[in-house]
């Protein structure tokens, strides 16, 4: 998920409600792409069959109707905000750990906080990425799951605890390549943009979110790839989850999608995953600023949620809190000049 700058005029809590509005939006936008991404991942796209997320899309469609594009999207808008609380947490305690005696932290050492806390976050919250991941490889006419509940319960009791966090280990290798290719777009921004990274307008901040997503998301999506297969292969499913290799672990899945389809086999949906960076990211920071922009206007910063034009009188460095106060001392009719008394 994607982050912005921290503006003191919001309170924590609105700050989260902007984020997980604007992440639910933009996930549920897009929700058709990483279905098809998934389906290629998994192996739910029979071979013969036209590829492309186009050609699965209307598969899908054709054969559980409309609503099965959106197949696992209420579970992955609902982790949304776990999520993003453990990350935000995490980052926070991996940012101290990491600066020096005087406060200060390189960026190569911010990259790698943030890396580590998607890490931990995944991590806490990976049984729901599973059960998404079930609930997309699906027929949703013949469901083996109704919901995440259901879906939960039944694969505690049919496959044992551990099967909730297959593939976590993919998780942290996948963190290295992530890293690094966050580190390779950083570098070379002034390169790019031929200047400095202060003076970078909004569309080319925009346009280095998009950037790093796309070079860290192609870095490291084999380890991706095999997480899925990992998550949707079960004895105890149809077709062991509709995965078209068999394995026994992590090293011999990357081995099986190899020997049956070669190397490219690792970068099965890529296309999907990559088309929908841009949507997803341009939805997410435009609701954003939109709800933000909501929030400030009730705040008493702008003097209407659909502009930027400040209230006039306002000291923009204030807090709401103390701006709040400051507005109640004025009520109250405090500096009202007070007759001297002998």
């Amino acid at each position: 998920m994607a982050t912005w700058r921290r503006d003191g005029r919001l309170t924590g809590s609105q700050r989260l409600l902007c984020a997980g509005l604007a992440g639910a939006l933009s996930l549920s936008l897009t929700a058709p792409l990483e279905l098809a991404t998934v389906l290629a991942q998994v192996g739910g796209v029979a071979r013969g069959r036209a590829r492309g997320p186009w050609a699965t899309g209307r598969r899908v469609w054709r054969a559980e109707g409309p609503r099965a594009l959106w197949k696992g999207n209420a579970v992955a808008c609902l982790r949304l905000f776990p999520c993003s609380v453990v990350q935000l947490a995490a980052y926070r305690k991996f940012v101290v750990l990491f600066m020096d005696d005087l406060g200060h932290i390189s960026q190569w050492s911010s990259i790698v906080a943030g890396s580590l806390a998607g890490m931990v976050s995944t991590i806490v919250t990976y049984p729901t990425d599973l059960i998404k991941t079930r609930l997309m490889v699906q027929n949703m006419l013949e469901p083996s799951y109704k919901g995440l509940l259901h879906a939960f319960s039944t694969i505690y009791q049919q496959e044992g605890f551990l099967a909730l966090y297959r593939g976590v280990s993919l998780t942290v290798l996948g963190a290295l390549p992530f890293s690094a290719g966050s580190l390779l777009v950083y570098m070379n921004l002034e390169k790019i943009w031929n200047g400095p990274r202060d003076r970078f307008s909004v569309l080319q901040n925009f346009a280095n979110v998009c950037l790093a997503a796309m070079v860290t998301q192609t870095l490291s999506f084999p380890f991706d790839t095999v997480k899925r297969k990992m998550q949707a292969q079960s004895p105890c499913l149809p077709h062991h989850g509709g995965v078209d290799v068999q394995f026994s672990g992590a090293a011999d899945c990357f081995r099986q999608i190899v020997k049956a389809q070669g190397v490219q086999g690792l970068w099965n949906g890529l296309t999907a995953n990559l088309l929908k960076i841009v949507p997803y990211f341009g939805v997410m920071f435009s609701t954003f600023e939109f709800c933000k922009r909501i929030c400030l206007y009730q705040n008493g910063y702008i003097v209407s949620p659909l502009s930027y034009k400040l209230t006039p009188g306002v000291d923009q460095s204030l807090k709401p809190q103390e701006l709040r106060e400051l507005k109640k001392f004025f009520k109250t009719g405090n500096l009202k000049s007070k007759k001297p008394t002998l």
